[in-house]
């Protein structure tokens, strides 16, 4: 690639300053193969800006390279010239090794990247690979029966779960909204501490944790309900832990140091750790979770492996599933099973390190399948259009489709906003006011653009204060919803965290933002002090994640984009516990239904590997 060509590709959009720079600084003082390997550089760089760990060259080569409206690309050259290039230069390493770039067979990453992946999937194969652990099965059995009784003929697929865990060290749980995930982990918790109790051993040090605050306070909310449920002892109700963290204080990320507190040479202080909402976390901030467990300690994952990926590089939770719905199995683990009455299971027998570490819960206890929220996520994660189509064409009193362009929303919009967030603006104080807020969302596929965050955000705030319901001279007002836009370790609020303006009547009405902390109270902070923030009434569907409202308006552009997807549209919908609008255009709707993502990686070839 030429610096012409690079700069023509920064000029169209589809290069960024940071790949051309990077590029442009790593092969500076190259003598030869500089072009191939800079094309190589800052496609992997740009691929990095997108959400992937690496570049797989097979399928860029002999390919036009950063095409967009208006720039045809750059040509990239046949496979085994681009190979033969990158292997011969001082500027690529092997696995293993310390340069800027490292090639991996035919995948190419940037160096922190390849490490990244590789030290977490040695270390999660470490945690799978490990004999089936030690438990007095009898317990056990009376245990899953009294948590999970039977039923029916149908298989109980949370029981499942629960008995693998018991039986593993690690144990990754996907499962759709309502499926139960909480109420699984909840019941092995509870199975854990028998155990432990019953042995004599010392109190089960447990941590419970998310990638969000928000994440966070629902894990400690729904733990705390299910604890007081249970049926359970009073020693066993009390031994489980009733607070959730952030996986950044968990693991003492500290401003202004590259490492946190807890790493591989000073792991955490526990025994168990279990990690909600994991679809989130990209791969760097999954391999320092994991780096940090002390080598004994269990580990559970908790997602759903249809929704969104994160937002940084990385698929690791539809990795770690394996992106198939078929039920792996060791033949000593199906023994187990048996023995412990969990019964006869489909699915294959496998020796893969992670055959029996992926449990897959099948049965949504909040949507029956033919209500209109679970057919319509049912349709899309199916890619069925001829489905989603009657779905959207049904009477149903939790779904509505209203197809309607950008230009015919304004006034539909305003309604929406006055019946929505009134009550949040009408509230008697901050803690209702919260709460009010937390019932519903609009969301957004794009940040910009006429259906994206910010205009949606603006004409919401116009409609509010239209009515009288606000008053927003300033750019901060009592009543606008925030959320944080960059991580403040030292006032401890971190990317994604939603609070409220709102006057504080103890201090003389001046006004504060409100945070709902995980343990439910609520913490205040003068808005001066703000980390980088942005008005809330609407967000994009990524930033939603890890949330639940009882009602959501999903908001669709009038034009196609890459970022419409079949994962965004379900991890939109699925939002929704109570009614959930969709407007926008048939074609668009179809276009990202048909779209599945894929991010390049090598962690599930990784995780494959025998031995």
């Amino acid at each position: 690639m030429s610096g012409t060509g690079m700069r023509e590709a920064l000029a169209a959009g589809s290069l960024r300053e940071l790949d051309l720079y990077f590029a442009e600084r790593l092969t500076a003082n190259l003598q030869q193969g500089r072009e191939l390997v800079a094309i190589a550089a800052a496609l992997v760089s740009h691929a990095v800006g997108e959400g992937d760990v690496c570049v797989d060259l097979a399928k860029h080569a002999e390919q036009r390279l950063f095409v967009t409206e208006g720039f045809s690309g750059v040509a990239a050259p046949p496979l085994a010239d681009w190979l033969q290039q990158l292997a011969d230069s001082p500027l690529v390493g092997g696995p293993g090794q310390s340069q800027a770039l490292i090639l991996d067979e035919q995948r190419l990453y940037l160096g922190r990247y390849w490490r990244f992946e590789a030290d977490l999937a040695g270390r999660l194969r470490q945690l799978a690979i490990v004999p089936l652990e030690t438990v007095d099965r009898v317990l056990l059995r009376g245990g899953l029966q009294r948590l999970f009784p039977d039923r029916d003929d149908e298989i109980d697929w949370q029981r499942v779960a629960a008995a693998m865990a018991l039986l593993r060290r690690l144990l990754v749980i996907s499962g759709g909204p309502g499926t139960g995930k909480t109420h699984t982990v909840a019941a092995i918790l509870a199975l854990l501490i028998e155990q432990a109790q019953a042995q004599g051993q010392r109190p089960l040090r447990i941590a419970l944790a998310a990638p969000t605050g928000k994440a966070a306070a629902r894990l400690t909310e729904s733990i705390r309900k299910l604890r007081a449920g249970l049926n359970l002892s009073e020693a066993v109700r009390e031994a489980i832990p009733a607070e959730a963290l952030t996986l950044h204080r968990l693991i003492g990320v500290r401003p202004g140091r590259a490492q946190p507190r807890h790493t591989a040479e000073n792991p955490l202080h526990l025994d168990l750790l279990v990690v909600d909402e994991a679809s989130m976390i990209d791969l760097p901030l999954m391999n320092r979770v994991v780096a940090a467990l002390p080598s004994q300690a269990r580990l559970i994952l908790l997602g759903d492996k249809d929704q969104l990926a994160s937002v940084e590089a990385g698929s690791v939770f539809a990795d770690l599933c394996g992106r198939g719905g078929e039920l792996l199995l060791s033949e000593a683990m199906r023994e187990a099973l048996a023995q412990v009455g969990v019964g006869q299971l489909p699915g294959v027998a496998s020796t893969e390190p992670m055959a029996d570490s992926i449990a897959l819960l099948r049965k949504s206890y909040r949507f029956d399948r033919r209500s209109g929220i679970g057919e319509l996520a049912g349709a899309i994660n199916g890619g069925d259009t001829a489905r989603l189509r009657a779905v959207l064409a049904s009477a149903s009193a939790e779904l509505r489709w209203r197809e309607l362009a950008e230009s015919e929303r304004n006034r539909p919009l305003a309604e929406f906003a006055l019946q929505a967030f009134a009550p949040v603006m009408q509230a008697a104080g901050p803690e209702v006011a919260l709460e009010a807020l937390d019932r519903v969302r609009i969301l957004c596929a794009l940040r910009q653009g006429a259906a994206g965050v910010e205009q949606v955000n603006s004409q919401v705030a116009q409609a509010l204060q239209t009515a009288g319901l606000i008053r927003r001279e300033e750019e901060h007002y009592a009543g606008r919803p925030i959320m944080i836009s960059r991580n403040d370790y030292h006032l401890g609020l971190f990317n994604g965290d939603v609070g409220l303006l709102w006057p504080d009547a103890a201090a003389g009405g001046v006004l504060r933002a409100w945070f709902r902390l995980p343990d439910n109270s609520l913490r205040r902070v003068l808005p001066a002090r703000l980390p980088p923030h942005e008005t809330a009434f609407a967000l994009t569907v990524h930033k939603s994640q890890g949330s639940e409202f009882a009602r959501v308006l999903l908001l669709l552009p009038d034009s196609d984009s890459p970022v419409l997807s079949r994962e965004l549209l379900y991890t939109g919908v699925t939002r929704a516990s109570g009614t959930v609008e969709l407007w926008g255009r048939w074609e668009i709707l179809a276009a990202a239904v048909g779209r599945r993502l894929s991010r390049a990686s090598g962690l599930l070839e990784r995780l494959r590997l025998p031995g």
